[in-house]
């Protein structure tokens, strides 16, 4: 593989060498935005498991360390910014690939608008206006997505700048809030006060419907470690770093989502938790850290869904880039600007179809939070769970050649993708009825359904009518199987 000199253009034009090991990790953990995830979902898990919230959280991690170990050997195979769209298409063909590119694509528009709303939401909370109007809160979503999109657009190396201080600020509030919580539990008389046990960290005491409920809420909040994968192409180390990123991301995760929980349900109960479910953090603030302490929780709302937003539009455009590349989209989406050596035309698509996006979902939902998270649960097991099986049917050659080869290539992988799908299926038949839906039904179905698995059913639309009306070669592409380079005579031949 032909190396890149450090800050110099690569094969897309996008700039080489730019990010090391440790901005990976922090990309990884950013983009799960822990504060904002936490305030918008922490809430709706209690909602399905009660008391089991921290088990979920450790339940839902085991899914998402085998998908990260996919992630790692497929990106060492090969390190493309389109990261599933790539390697799905080479371990199972293009329509695919290009339907798992597509759930990148449709994953990361439809968690702008509930991005886009707590910020606006939390903006006023920090400026101490009670009940702003929803025009007002839109406004300010809307100035916030084209913030974010110039940040991302003038450059990887602003961006990453940019991570370091809001993921630090978001980190070291969460860690005084679940220090603070647990302290008072333990020495005051809190109202709905709880001393943890260990009966939280068991997920086999619910139902295997709530605990499937339960978790497609929590894959969401460990959603976008992947992003740190998505920049490969601009890392130093491309083929072994941002995998390596992705697997620290999740451990990183899964200790700050199970002790924030822990202390938030301690403090005032899950049933606390449930009610406040839109905002659980600026609900607890006050109670915990006091008055103008609280303020730090809404900081750290505000930074988490400014990081989150940033390394949003990272992975969506160039997923999109990757894509126009190779034929699977129009080349106009591959333009990359002379000089920021950004992905300049799908970001700022991404900003505008964003927009507009969020501008009408909040006119159509009351309930935008809920029913987006719930929706994008559906899309982020898909394609999370196909990246894994991808993983296996590209290595098969090489699982029986050693016992680290068959668990990490094949059992872990599998499994993931086994779990993820059970997880999405099973929410879908439930989601598929508007008795479960926050805003009722569209179409006779719920309103979660309708967006998750009508976003993905409008994908298979768009890629046939590519197909035929581009008559693109992509699509006469052959799944591959992964060649051991030293397994090959010097003529390259097995």
């Amino acid at each position: 593989m032909a190396t890149v000199e450090a800050g110099a253009a690569g094969e897309k034009g996008l700039r080489g060498g730019t990010l090391g090991f440790l901005s990976g990790v922090v990309i990884g953990v950013a983009s799960t935005a822990p504060g904002y995830s936490l305030a918008a979902s922490l809430g709706l898990v209690t909602a399905s498991v009660g008391l089991q919230s921290p088990a979920v959280m450790l339940l839902a991690f085991v899914p998402m360390l085998f998908i990260a170990a996919s992630y790692y050997y497929m990106n060492r195979a090969d390190p493309d910014c389109g990261t599933t769209f790539s390697w799905v298409t080479r371990a199972m063909g293009p329509r695919l690939g290009w339907i798992g590119g597509w759930g990148i694509l449709a994953a990361d528009i439809l968690v702008m608008p509930s991005l886009s709303q707590i910020t606006g939401a939390y903006f006023y909370s920090l400026i101490g206006v009670d009940n702003p109007s929803r025009g007002a809160v839109l406004m300010v979503g809307v100035i916030f997505i084209v913030l974010m999109t110039l940040i991302c657009y003038v450059g990887i190396e602003a961006s990453a700048r940019l991570q370091y201080v809001l993921l630090a600020a978001e980190l070291v509030i969460l860690v005084i809030f679940s220090i603070v919580a647990l302290y008072k539990v333990g020495t005051q008389d809190i109202k709905g006060s709880l001393t943890p046990t260990l009966s939280w960290l068991n997920p086999f005491s619910v139902s295997a419907s709530s605990l499937s409920a339960g978790i497609i809420t929590t894959i969401f909040i460990y959603w976008g470690w992947d992003s740190t994968v998505t920049v490969n192409e601009e890392s130093t180390d491309a083929t072994e770093g941002p995998g390596r990123a992705a697997i620290i991301s999740t451990f990183v995760l899964v200790a700050i989502y199970v002790i924030v929980s822990i202390a938030a349900q301690a403090f005032h109960g899950a049933d606390f938790l449930t009610k406040h479910s839109d905002d659980v953090l600026g609900a607890l603030g006050k109670d915990v850290l006091g008055s103008p302490w609280d303020k730090l929780l809404i900081i750290a709302v505000l930074t988490s869904a400014a990081a989150s937003t940033q390394t949003t539009i990272l992975p969506t455009t160039r997923t999109a880039l990757s894509m126009a590349t190779k034929g699977a989209a129009p080349a106009y989406f591959a333009r990359v600007h002379p000089r920021f050596l950004t992905p300049s035309t799908s970001t700022i698509w991404f900003g505008i179809i964003s927009i507009i996006w969020y501008v009408a979902l909040t006119y159509l939902s009351e309930n935008i939070l809920a029913d987006s998270i719930t929706a994008l649960g559906l899309m982020i097991a898909f394609y999370y769970g196909i990246t894994g099986f991808a993983c296996t049917i590209f290595y098969r050659r090489e699982l029986t050649k050693s016992a680290k080869n068959f668990v990490m290539m094949g059992v872990a992988p599998v499994l993931g993708g086994l779990m993820l799908t059970y997880a999405l299926v099973r929410s879908a038949i439930d989601y598929a009825d508007p008795a479960n839906s926050s805003s009722g039904a569209w179409f006779g179905l719920g309103v979660p359904f309708v967006l998750g698995i009508g976003t993905l059913a409008i994908g298979f639309v768009f890629m046939f009518a590519w197909q035929f009306a581009s008559g693109s070669p992509f699509f006469r592409r052959r799944p591959e199987v992964f060649v051991d380079p030293a397994a090959t005579t010097p003529d390259g031949v097995v």
